[in-house]
C-alpha cells in the first residue's frame, strides 16, 4: 500500500518505521526546511516508548539513558527534602528523533514538504503541496502535530486548539554549565518546586549525541507560567523579530529582553538551583499550553496519529509515548483486516485512550490556570 505521512517529527517517523517494516510503501513529508534536529528536549521513558522502541529494532537506545532514583522537592521557602523513588529513565527527544530517522532510506523522508490540503477520494488520497505538486496515496497518516492539516481534513475547517491560559518555559543546558551548588542539588535527581499557579521540574538526560558520562550529559527544565488570555499569550510568543509564533518559540527565537525578564522573575520567584540552571541556559524556549481532543481520528483514507488528534498537556509526560502507542496500534490494525475495518477499529481504540490521557492532562493543569 502506498501511504503517505505528513509530518517527520517522532509521531510520523515511528509510524513510517513500522509501516515500512511491514511492507508499505512509505514516503514521509517534513515542513520544516532544515530538519528538526536539536528542536526536543527532555522526555520521560514510558512503557509504550520502550515497546516501540524493540518494535522498530531501537531497543539499543532504551539504554541510552540517565536514570534517577532520588527525588529533590523544594518547599515555598526553597528548601529542599530529598526521598528515594523508583528508578526513571530519562531519554532526550534529539537522540530518539535521530535514530529513527536514520532507519529512512533515503528518498524516503523528504524535508521543505508543506502540505497546503488532503483531497481525500473513494479510492485516494492527494496530497497537495504548497508549490503546486501533489502526490498520490491510497492512505495518508496525518502525523503533522499542533497545527495539522490532516486534521482539518478529517474533523473539519473548525478543528481549532484550545489556549490552556499558561505556558511552558523550557530549557536544555550542559550539565557543567551548572553552578557547583546547583549541580550538587539537581544532578541525578528528579526536582520539584510549587508554588500558586506555577511549577518547575527538572532532570537530566543524555547529551546531545546520546552521551550518559557524568560531566557529558544535559539538565533539562520546565518551568509553567500563567499568561492569560490572547494578549499575554501573544507577548511570550513574539521573537526577537517582533513576529508573534502561534504555538511556541523556538531555541534562539527569544528576544534579550523577554529572557532578561524570565531570568530575573526565576531569581524572585524560584529556587536558587531552579534560578540558576534558567540563568545558565543559552536559548531558553517556550511552549504555548493547547488542548485538543478529536471525535473521530480517520476518515475513509486518512488517519491521524499523535497531536494530530490529540493535543495533550505535557504534565502527563505522555505525548510521545501515546504517539508510540498510536503508531503501534495502526500498524496492528492494518495487518489484521481491511483498511476500512482497519482505520475503524483503530480509531474506536486510541480515541478512548486519547481521551482518558486528555482529561488527566487536564486535571493535573488546573492549579496553574
Amino acid at each position: 500500500m502506498r501511504i503517505a505521512v505528513v509530518g517527520g517529527s517522532l509521531a510520523g517517523l515511528f509510524t513510517a518505521t513500522l509501516l515500512r517494516q511491514h511492507g508499505h510503501d512509505v514516503m514521509v513529508y517534513e515542513r520544516s526546511v532544515h530538519g528538526l534536529e536539536g528542536r526536543g528536549a527532555g522526555l520521560l521513558g514510558k512503557r509504550e516508548t520502550f515497546a516501540i522502541l524493540r518494535a522498530s529494532g531501537c531497543e539499543h537506545v532504551a539504554r541510552v539513558g540517565v536514570v534517577a532514583r532520588e527525588r529533590i522537592v523544594f518547599d515555598g521557602a526553597g528548601s529542599p527534602a530529598v526521598t528515594q523513588m523508583p528508578p526513571q529513565m530519562q531519554l532526550s527527544w534529539d537522540s530518539v528523533h535521530r535514530v529513527f530517522r536514520e532507519h529512512m532510506t533515503e528518498g524516503a523522508y523528504l524535508l521543505d514538504r508543506k502540505v497546503e490540503h488532503l483531497r481525500e477520494e473513494a479510492d485516494r488520497v492527494t496530497v497537495c503541496f504548497e508549490d503546486g505538486s501533489e502526490a498520490i496515496a491510497d492512505l495518508v497518516v496525518g502525523a503533522d502535530g499542533i497545527a495539522s492539516v490532516a486534521r482539518r481534513a478529517v474533523d473539519g475547517p473548525s478543528a481549532t486548539n484550545s489556549y490552556a491560559g499558561y505556558v511552558g518555559w523550557r530549557g536544555l543546558l550542559p550539565e557543567l554549565a551548572l553552578p557547583n551548588f546547583a549541580a550538587e542539588q539537581l544532578l541525578d535527581r528528579f526536582a520539584y518546586f510549587r508554588m500558586p499557579q506555577s511549577h518547575a521540574i527538572g532532570f537530566l538526560v543524555p547529551g546531545p549525541n546520546g552521551e550518559t558520562e557524568t560531566g557529558r550529559r544535559r539538565y533539562n527544565w520546565v518551568w509553567y507560567q500563567p499568561a492569560a488570555g490572547t494578549s499575554a499569550r501573544d507577548e511570550v510568543l513574539t521573537d526577537r523579530e517582533s513576529r508573534i509564533h502561534p504555538y511556541s518559540l523556538p531555541p534562539g527565537a527569544l528576544s534579550d529582553h523577554a529572557r532578561e525578564r524570565l531570568v530575573g522573575d526565576a531569581r524572585r520567584l524560584l529556587p536558587g538551583s531552579f534560578a540558576a540552571a534558567i540563568e545558565a541556559t543559552a536559548q531558553p524556549f517556550v511552549q504555548g499550553i493547547f488542548d485538543y481532543e478529536t471525535e473521530r481520528m480517520a476518515s475513509r483514507r486518512i488517519v491521524l496519529v499523535g497531536d494530530a488528534a490529540f493535543v495533550l498537556r505535557p504534565h502527563t509526560g505522555m505525548g510521545i509515548a501515546k504517539a508510540a502507542a498510536d503508531a503501534m496500534a495502526l500498524q496492528k490494525h492494518l495487518s489484521s483486516a481491511p483498511l476500512e475495518s482497519a482505520l475503524r477499529n483503530f480509531a474506536q481504540e486510541r480515541v478512548q485512550a486519547g481521551r482518558a490521557i486528555a482529561a488527566s492532562g487536564r486535571e493535573l493543569g488546573i492549579h496553574l490556570m
